[in-house]
């Protein structure tokens, strides 16, 4: 059974994309087989893994609205063991279109269902938005992992996030649980950064993951080449940081070297 870990929080640029793009990476080099869904019709872990949109003939857009078959969608990437569904510009629309849509907050879980058994891990790139595609994300995981960065607003809008967590728990996925709050682009030379550091573990006092993402120039370009740090330079923070991560999500079932 696939552990589905649903990466989301509704502001943008707190490293959502980056992290589902590198943690799954290094979770395939650590030998674990991984199934990506990227949900924000940005498309930015789409093109992070390697894959060119504008060749793309299905995306995860037509699993949600079309029923089409999810093996006409799912694309392989450059790391063996990560598999993909896309997302285009096509997604933008999907929000309107699944409000009148029957079943609307099952769509994702009922195609991840099909080939849960296929992989160890499921990562799903949220939209920074917290509609439809997102309850849709949240439905279908197991556990969320929060990535906030290191900035003065940081806690602006968890309390929000949370209370429709809690919603979702009781009314649609009893299961679902906060694995953990990830903090990205840190600098801890700076004093901002480890008051917003100190904050978070206030906040969430169990939730909190030990690794934290450095800024890293490495890991900013990476992007630009449409490959996870961990092919562009393995040697660099950011993907060490990435690979300590992975190791420490898998620590509570199993020793990694």
């Amino acid at each position: 059974m696939s552990r589905i870990i649903a990466l989301v929080n509704q502001k943008g640029g707190v490293g959502k994309s980056t992290t589902t793009v590198n943690l799954a990476a290094a979770l395939a080099v650590l030998g674990k087989a991984v199934l990506v869904v990227d949900l924000d019709p940005q498309g930015n872990t789409t093109t992070g893994l390697g894959v060119d949109k504008r060749e793309l003939k299905r995306d995860v857009y037509d699993l949600l609205l079309h029923h089409s078959a999810i093996d006409d969608v799912v694309r392989t990437t450059e790391i063996p063991g990560l598999a993909l569904i896309p997302a285009t510009i096509n997604l933008a629309g999907a929000e309107i279109e699944l409000v009148s849509a029957l079943s609307r907050e099952n769509r994702l879980k009922t195609v991840l269902s099909s080939v849960s058994a296929q992989y160890d891990f499921t990562l799903i790139d949220c939209p920074p938005s917290l509609g439809l595609l997102t309850i849709n994300a949240l439905t279908a995981a197991h556990e969320i992992i929060i990535p906030v960065q290191a900035e003065y607003y940081a806690l602006e809008g968890l309390s929000q996030l949370t209370t429709v967590v809690r919603r979702i728990k009781e009314a649609l996925n009893p299961p679902l649980e906060i694995t953990g709050v990830l903090v990205t682009m840190f600098d801890g030379r700076t004093k901002l950064a480890m008051e917003v550091l100190e904050e978070l573990h206030a906040y969430f006092p169990r939730q909190m993951f030990k690794t934290q993402i450095p800024r890293n120039i490495r890991l900013s370009e990476a992007p630009s080449y449409g490959k996870p740090v961990i092919l562009f330079d393995v040697k660099s923070r950011g993907s060490q940081a990435y690979l300590a991560l992975a190791k420490e999500l898998l620590a509570p079932t199993e020793v990694v070297a």
